[in-house]
């Protein structure tokens, strides 16, 4: 069994020479064979995996990325140590597992964290505040300064309603609290990958709702279970629900309504993940719907940020509501000596020959007015992937009217301008101007 000093060197001289004693030779060999172990496991069990997610907890991104990797390497060198120790005095052992044990809590905190949020510079804070705590206390252990530092932190006390409470008390309720929530956000986050797997549409908004009031109701869990966990009155927590509850009611009113508006949304699934909207002038598809905003990506790349309270209280145009059908049209002027009929049958193989144009509905090309210039068609088509763009489509059937006239000779009319020259001081203005003609002195 360990002692209460991990290592029986009491300087440094020491320290040295028992590095290059026999037995804490044989236990660097069983050390790295147990690195060994790990390494080769975990490839093996990363090999037969059919598909790793792209942010697991367990594999991460690569073997040293990955929660597995140090959790094995954990698990043998630890057994290593109890089958050695009644053959041998362990001496490094004792120093590798709390060291395994710390790199293990670390790469736990860090994937986690990196699972339930996206990365940003903050969460690139905590990741490197949590490694600092861990190695600062296993500094602390290891050099027998853990067990001081404790004894006083117990002596510093204060009474809060009534109960005693010490700094060390806060302190073990904060680590409780991070952890037990740390696996709320682990929990919810497998829930949520479960849910939004191979779902789409409507079912998508659906599943999205569900993994958010999963998360939220895990995290209070977690937070009422770490409180009582360190002794504290979950009672003496009513008062400060009041007080939350007012605050919300005034200055975190315009919060609480986008993140009530968010679940209203997903619930009612008047608007769902990959539907094309347009809000204040803005056209896109929605890429996410969390529980404050809403994403709306346009064609051209542009992403906008909407309140959900908006998308609420606002009219909103979705396109894709019912179907994901949209009619699209496009003005032609021919000459007034070409046949109307051919001109029809023209612009509705252009539109036809293109991919994105439905068959059904058939597209339809009518005359529409007697133009200053010419006969004036309109021609109607419909898409149904407005998510790839509604300009590119349009000017492929365009080019396609284009070609189609002048292959078969039909007169597209230029825009006609007569000049007349004043030949007297009479008042121009009295003349009379026939249609589509301008007149220039």
């Amino acid at each position: 069994m360990a002692t209460n000093k991990i290592l029986p060197a009491d300087d440094l001289k020491e320290w040295v020479s028992l590095m290059f004693t026999p037995s804490v030779l044989i236990e660097l060999v069983v050390l790295l064979m147990c690195f060994g172990l790990a390494w080769g496991l975990t490839v093996f069990i990363r090999g037969n995996t059919s598909k790793i997610a792209d942010k697991s907890v367990f594999f991460g991104n690569r073997i040293f990325d990955g929660v597995l990797f140090p959790l094995l390497w954990l698990c043998f060198t630890y057994a290593a140590q109890i089958a050695l120790h009644p053959l041998l005095k362990i001496h490094l052992l004792y120093v590798a597992v709390p060291t395994l044990l710390s790199l293990f809590v670390i790469r736990m905190g860090v994937k986690i964290l990196q699972v339930a949020f996206t990365e940003s510079p903050t969460m690139r804070f905590i990741e490197r505040t949590i490694s600092w705590m861990v190695w600062l206390a296993f500094v602390l252990w290891i050099s027998g300064v853990l067990p001081l530092v404790a004894n006083e932190l117990e002596q510093i006390k204060w009474k809060v309603s009534g109960h005693s409470m010490s700094l060390s008390t806060m302190l073990e309720g904060v680590l409780t609290a991070g952890v037990v929530l740390l696996l709320s956000l682990w929990m919810s986050s497998a829930v949520e990958a479960k849910l939004l797997r191979h779902a789409s549409g409507g079912e998508l908004s659906l599943r999205k709702a569900a993994s958010n009031a999963v998360r939220a109701v895990l995290v209070f869990v977690g937070l009422l279970l770490s409180l009582s966990m360190v002794g504290i009155d979950l009672t003496a927590l009513s008062v400060l629900g009041g007080a939350v509850g007012v605050g919300i009611g005034l200055g975190l009113q315009k919060l609480a309504s986008n993140y009530v508006s968010g679940f209203v949304i997903l619930t009612e699934r008047s608007m769902r993940i990959g539907d094309f909207v347009r809000v204040d002038n803005f056209e896109g598809r929605i890429t996410d719907i969390n529980t404050r905003y809403t994403v709306i990506r346009s064609a051209g790349g542009r992403e906008s940020i909407v309140p959900n309270e908006m998308l609420v209280t606002s009219r909103v145009e979705n396109l894709t509501f019912s179907d994901s059908l949209i009619a699209q049209q496009t003005l032609v002027t021919a000459g007034y000596d070409s046949d109307a009929e051919l001109v029809s049958q023209l612009l509705v193989k252009a539109a036809l020959a293109q991919n994105r144009v439905l068959p059904e509905p058939a597209p339809v090309a009518a005359l529409t007015a007697f133009g200053v210039n010419g006969l004036d068609f309109t021609l109607s088509y419909w898409i149904t992937d407005p998510e790839n763009g509604q300009l590119n489509i349009r000017s492929d059937v365009n080019k396609g009217i284009l070609a189609a006239l002048r292959s078969h000779h039909i007169d597209i009319p230029y825009p006609q301008q007569v000049v007349h020259e004043a030949k007297s001081n009479q008042n121009i203005s009295s003349q009379k101007l026939s249609s589509g003609t301008s007149v220039v002195t």
